[in-house]
């Protein structure tokens, strides 16, 4: 008997699959919908969407079942997300009140980047992306920024869960673009969804590997408080402050090295 079918929960499995199939759903789906997919009983689906309802998980509405945040809010209860989250947090809030623009902060999530923290523009209008918002890796200038600051084995990892999901790139193309955001400490890229709007991406580094991307969507118009170019240097600079205020344990020993090393 193999370590793969030594133990078996059946219902904590069907759990998961409805789970996982409604986080894929791009709208709602309702009980039929969801026992198709997943060739399981309505008997046997209705008694798992009862208790993933009663414990918070989804949400029932006219037009069928739906996700919750529950599990997002677990996962930002994470120590290491949560010291991201609330480090990023004044720093983004700034860059939008100096940049008169919104910028967010996405990590990955097996193959797809999602955004996490969302920082809207100041002032009665301006483009935001939601929290909670994912696309594939290879199709987003964040995900791209992603996967660009990884180590060689990481990257290569993380492409071939996108290739997994069906993702379909040129290999050459996305690594030689890869290779350019590296050497350029970061990438701008018009929007893929929308158009009179550009990406400007840089990587939060941790040990020079990307722990998050920080994007502002520059919106471009007569009553910008900052060209394109600033908003740029903009987000890179509070890149890197971001990744500072998260390295001190790295930062330390470096500092503590150059002390004994001058009073040697």
């Amino acid at each position: 008997m193999t370590e793969k079918t030594r133990y078996q929960a059946p219902a904590l499995k069907k759990g998961l699959e409805i789970i996982e199939l409604l986080a894929a759903a791009s709208e709602p789906l309702i009980m039929s919908d969801i026992s198709a997919a997943l060739g399981r009983s309505v008997s046997e689906i209705f008694r798992m969407l009862q208790v993933l309802e009663e414990h918070g998980y989804i949400a029932r509405a006219e037009d069928g079942y739906r996700l919750t945040n529950r599990l997002f809010a677990l996962g930002m209860s994470q120590p290491p997300v949560r010291d991201l989250a609330s480090t990023a947090l004044p720093v983004m809030q700034e860059l939008a009140r100096k940049a008169g623009q919104s910028c967010h902060l996405g990590v990955a999530s097996g193959a797809e980047m999602v955004v996490i923290i969302a920082i809207e523009a100041p002032g009665l209008s301006g483009f935001a992306v939601r929290v909670g918002y994912r696309r594939p890796l290879h199709r987003s200038n964040s995900g791209r920024i992603l996967l660009a600051f990884q180590p060689p084995e990481s990257r290569a990892a993380m492409l071939e869960d996108v290739r997994n999901a069906g993702g379909e790139f040129d290999a050459g193309e996305l690594s030689a673009r890869l290779d350019a955001a590296v050497a350029a400490g970061g990438a701008n890229s018009p929007s893929p969804m929308l158009t009179g709007i550009t990406d400007l991406s840089a990587p939060i580094l941790v040990g020079d590997v990307a722990r998050a991307a920080l994007t502002m969507p520059y919106v471009d118009g007569s009553a910008n408080r900052a060209t394109m170019a600033a908003c740029s240097d903009h987000v890179r600079e509070a890149a890197r402050i971001i990744g500072a205020a998260l390295s001190p344990i790295v930062a330390a020993p470096t500092r503590r090295r150059e002390k004994e090393e001058k009073d040697a």
